[in-house]
């Protein structure tokens, strides 16, 4: 379902992209300065503040678990293109230092750059971060409060390089929150066409990602882009195609088709509507095609135009050359309906294998104007009450879906939790007064799933290392698993029970009791 399709600039793609999937992103890494712009300026002094003989710090990453939150469970994905694009191979030259140490000196106004302790990553290391991460495989679906990824140096000189990259890490918030936001969509989406339709046909298809062009950067529609794609196959944010591609071994990870927007309507003029889009079915006569039609008035122009003047060039079509239609202004959910009826009227429908109304193969509807999780909710239902099939309609999004969102929106939080001083090891925390609910985890930290089948996180560095669901993906410079995108669908496939939401009693019951308990 296409809207718009952009081209990334090819800056981007020269710059950072070298041709293969990891060629250049598995050796090279990222340079020190860039290092440290992925840094807040105070943790620049830090290593001057903690105590004295430290050798270890131990950090984990997790979305908290927030009472009354929209979303209870989150989808782990992004970790490993950060991990390519900014810490796999030397990250550390002499050149690199001494434009730090300009740098920071220009920045603070005093010397407060730490170049001894970066020249020994150099020689130590050559350059390569003392580093371990170990996180939940991409593409799983995790209840919020649980672990998601920990870090901790791998050499006691350098224990202040943990929660140095935090800032970095801690970005994964983002693609984090996309995946599942595209996740619940995906879960609506099922539900709607397996009741209406008896089936998941083409359930990958629709919801199409529309957001290239309102988020902030290149990065984020690429991020955001490639989240979206855990879940379906369908975009414009080519973006996210490349990272899909350079990143995560995937060819061609989503798909579009050629559509219309108002501005190749307009110039037609308004009394050469009928012509405008005349000409998008001549162009694209074997292949499906979007066509805006909302530029004046979408009720005559599906009455009268596609429903009148045009309906044999539109019933000479077929499912592999359908027309979609696309409003985009007015209430969502009360035009698409008015839409579906009177084209229902002009062109007639049949009833599929459940009693629900379907229009001819050769037409379908693709809404994509003030769409978010409880606009298509809406949409489905009331489509459904006047009996008509999930399958008529495909949905596009954009800001909801990219950029309507923040890292409170799922409560992301990277803490320490233990450190080794003298030998020893402590388990350490916060625990607010004011705010219980920022209270952080202990110790080291484990994800396993219990005796009922849930997952939980088991802290102070109990429990058994063999149950541990979480995998060493990054280490000394190294990435030590590499994920495609094909792995990562299968880990964020949809449950039975999200499509068919009606679960036993007693899971029910487990469930609720796990979740009050503050375990999962």
């Amino acid at each position: 379902m296409c809207h718009h399709n952009h081209i990334i600039e090819s800056d981007l793609i020269s710059r950072d992209y070298d041709g293969g999937v990891t060629a250049k992103m598995a050796t090279a890494g990222t340079t020190l300065f860039e290092l440290h712009r992925l840094t807040r300026n105070q943790w620049i002094t830090h290593y001057k503040q903690y105590p004295p003989n430290v050798s270890k710090i131990y950090s984990y990453f997790e979305c908290r678990r927030k009472k009354g939150s929209q979303f209870s469970e989150v989808v782990f994905f992004g970790l490993q293109y950060l991990l390519k694009k900014y810490l796999i191979g030397q990250v550390v030259t002499e050149e690199k230092i001494q434009e730090a140490k300009i740098f920071y000196q220009m920045h603070f106004k005093q010397a407060v750059f730490d170049e001894e302790s970066w020249r020994k990553v150099l020689e130590k290391h050559d350059g390569r971060l003392p580093i371990r991460i170990k996180a939940v495989p991409e593409g799983r679906i995790v209840p919020r409060g649980n672990v998601l990824f920990t870090v901790e140096n791998t050499d006691p000189d350098f224990y202040w390089l943990t929660n140095y990259i935090e800032t970095m890490l801690v970005q994964m918030w983002y693609p984090i929150t996309v995946a599942t936001i595209s996740r619940e969509f995906k879960k609506i989406l099922a539900k709607h066409l397996k009741a209406t339709s008896g089936g998941l046909e083409g359930l990958d298809l629709k919801l199409h990602d529309f957001g290239y062009r309102g988020v902030s950067s290149q990065e984020s529609a690429a991020l955001g882009g490639a989240a979206h794609l855990v879940n379906f196959c369908s975009t414009d944010t080519v973006a996210g195609l490349l990272m899909a591609q350079r990143y995560y071994g995937c060819p061609m990870a989503g798909f579009s088709i050629p559509a219309a927007e108002h501005s190749t309507i307009i110039s037609w003029g308004r009394s050469r509507e009928k012509e405008a889009f005349e000409r998008v079915l001549d162009q694209f006569s074997s292949v499906p095609v979007s066509v805006v039609s909302d530029s004046y008035d979408i009720f005559n122009a599906c009455k009268h135009i596609w429903g009148d003047e045009l309906k044999e060039r539109v019933m000479e079509r077929n499912q592999d050359s359908c027309l979609v239609i696309r409003p985009d202004s007015g209430d969502p959910a009360e035009t698409l309906i008015e839409v579906i009826k009177i084209l229902g009227e002009r062109f007639g429908f049949s009833l599929n294998s459940v009693g629900y109304k379907v229009l001819p193969a050769c037409l379908r509807i693709i809404q994509g104007d003030g769409i978010d999780l409880s606009s298509v909710e809406e949409i489905l239902q009331k489509l459904s009450d006047e009996g008509w099939s999930a399958e008529n309609i495909f949905f596009g999004c954009g800001s909801a879906l990219l950029q309507k969102l923040n890292r409170d929106t799922l409560s992301c939080a990277f803490k320490c939790s233990y450190v080794e001083t003298n030998g020893k090891g402590m388990d350490v925390y916060k625990q607010p007064v004011t705010d219980p609910s920022k209270g952080s985890k202990r110790g080291r930290l484990l994800l396993r799933r219990n005796s009922d089948g849930f997952l939980e996180t088991i802290e102070r560095g109990a429990g058994k290392p063999e149950e541990d669901l979480l995998v060493t993906v990054f280490e000394n410079g190294s990435l030590m698993q590499d994920y495609t995108l094909e792995e990562i669908r299968k880990n964020a496939r949809l449950r039975d029970e999200e499509v068919n939401p009606t679960l036993h009693n007693h899971e029910q019951e487990l469930l609720h009791k796990h979740i009050i308990n503050g375990v999962h």
